[in-house]
C-alpha cells in the first residue's frame, strides 16, 4: 500500500460519526426484541378425573381400571381403598346368587332432629348420592359351594352408622340364617351407631346380639370380617361376636378413638394402636386376610366350619 493510499483510508474512517449511545430518538429506532425465557416453575398439567387416583400410602399414580381390576388394593404397597357394598358382593358370591333381603327398608326421623342440617334431608342426600337405601346390603347368597347368610355395610352412606334400619335388616338376616341352617357372614365398616336416632340406634347392639346368641344355640357359625375402619357401637356388638374373626390389612379397628383414649388413661399408646396387625399380635382378631384373598379364604371356613356343625347335627 502506497502513502497516499494509507492517508486517504485514515481520512474515510476519520470521516465516520461515532455512535450515540443510547440513541436520541429510541422510538426512531427499531430494535428485535429478545424472546422472554420461561421461568424455571413447570406449568402443572392438568390430569382429566375419573382416570387416575393417587395412593395415599405411597403417592403411586393408579390407572383407575386397573384399581377396579384389583379390587381396590394398590398394586405397589397393597393399600386397601374404601370400597362400596355392592363391589364386595359381587366379589364374593357366585354370579346371579345373590337374593337382596328388606331392600325397600328406610331410615325415618322419629326424634325430628334438627341442626346444621335434617336428618331427613341428610338421608335424602345420602341415598342420592350412593344410590342406597341405608349403610348396609343383606341377603342370601352362594359363596363357593356354600350357601351363607351374607351382610355388607357400606361407610360412605353417613359413615356406616347404625341406625334402626342397620340393626333391623341385619338382624332379620341372622334370623333367616338360623331358620334356613345357613352360615352368617357380615363384612363391618362402620363410625358407630347413629347418633340422629339417639337410644334407638343404641338399642341395635342388643338385638343384633341378642340374635346371634340365639344364632349360635343352634349351633351355627358366624363369621365378622372386620374392615376400615370398623369403630364403637359396631365392634362393641356383632362386630366382636364372630366364631371366627378376620380383618384386611391396615383396618382400623377400636371402640373409641386414639385421642380420646389417650386424654382419658393419659398414657401414650403404643405403635400401630388400633390397627388389625396390633389386634391379632394381641389375640384379639383371628386371621388377616387381604381382599383379594377373602373370597377363597371364607371357601375354605364356611366349608370347615359347617361340616363340624353337621356332624353336631347328626349325633
Amino acid at each position: 500500500m502506497t502513502k497516499t493510499s494509507l492517508t486517504r483510508t485514515l481520512q474515510d474512517v476519520e470521516a465516520v460519526p461515532a455512535a450515540v449511545t443510547p440513541p436520541d430518538h429510541p422510538t426512531e429506532t427499531s430494535f428485535i426484541k429478545k424472546p422472554k425465557l420461561a421461568s424455571g416453575k413447570s406449568r402443572k398439567r392438568d390430569i382429566p378425573e375419573g382416570l387416575w387416583t393417587k395412593c395415599p400410602k405411597c403417592a403411586t399414580m393408579l390407572y383407575d381400571k386397573e384399581l377396579d381390576a384389583s379390587l381396590k388394593v394398590c398394586a405397589k404397597c397393597y393399600h386397601h381403598f374404601a370400597i362400596g357394598s355392592r363391589e364386595r358382593i359381587n366379589a364374593l358370591v357366585e354370579t346371579c346368587s345373590f337374593e337382596e333381603m328388606d331392600a325397600g327398608m328406610t331410615s325415618v326421623d322419629v326424634l325430628k332432629f334438627t341442626g346444621v342440617a335434617t336428618y331427613t334431608s341428610k338421608l335424602e342426600a345420602y341415598r342420592k348420592n350412593t344410590g342406597l337405601k341405608d349403610a348396609v346390603i343383606t341377603g342370601i347368597g352362594t359363596i363357593g359351594t356354600q350357601r351363607a347368610a351374607l351382610g355388607v355395610m357400606d361407610f360412605s352412606f353417613l359413615g356406616g352408622s347404625m341406625g334402626s334400619v342397620v340393626g333391623e335388616k341385619l338382624t332379620r338376616l341372622i334370623e333367616a340364617g338360623t331358620d334356613r341352617g345357613l352360615p352368617v357372614v357380615i363384612i363391618s365398616t362402620s363410625g358407630g351407631a347413629r347418633m340422629y336416632e339417639g337410644m334407638f340406634s343404641l338399642m341395635q347392639m342388643a338385638k343384633t346380639s341378642a340374635a346371634l346368641a340365639y344364632h349360635a344355640r343352634n349351633k351355627l357359625p358366624y363369621i365378622s370380617v372386620l374392615t376400615h375402619p370398623t369403630t364403637a357401637g359396631v365392634m362393641a356388638s356383632y362386630a366382636s361376636l364372630g366364631d371366627l374373626i378376620i380383618a384386611e390389612p391396615g383396618a382400623m379397628i377400636g371402640f373409641a378413638g386414639p385421642r380420646v383414649i389417650k386424654d382419658t388413661t393419659q398414657a401414650e399408646l403404643p405403635a400401630g394402636f388400633q390397627t388389625a396387625e396390633f389386634l391379632l399380635d394381641h389375640g384379639l382378631i383371628d386371621a388377616i386376610v387381604p381382599r383379594a384373598d377373602l373370597k377363597s379364604a371364607l371357601c375354605g371356613y364356611l366349608e370347615c366350619m359347617m361340616a363340624g356343625t353337621r356332624r353336631q347335627q347328626a349325633a
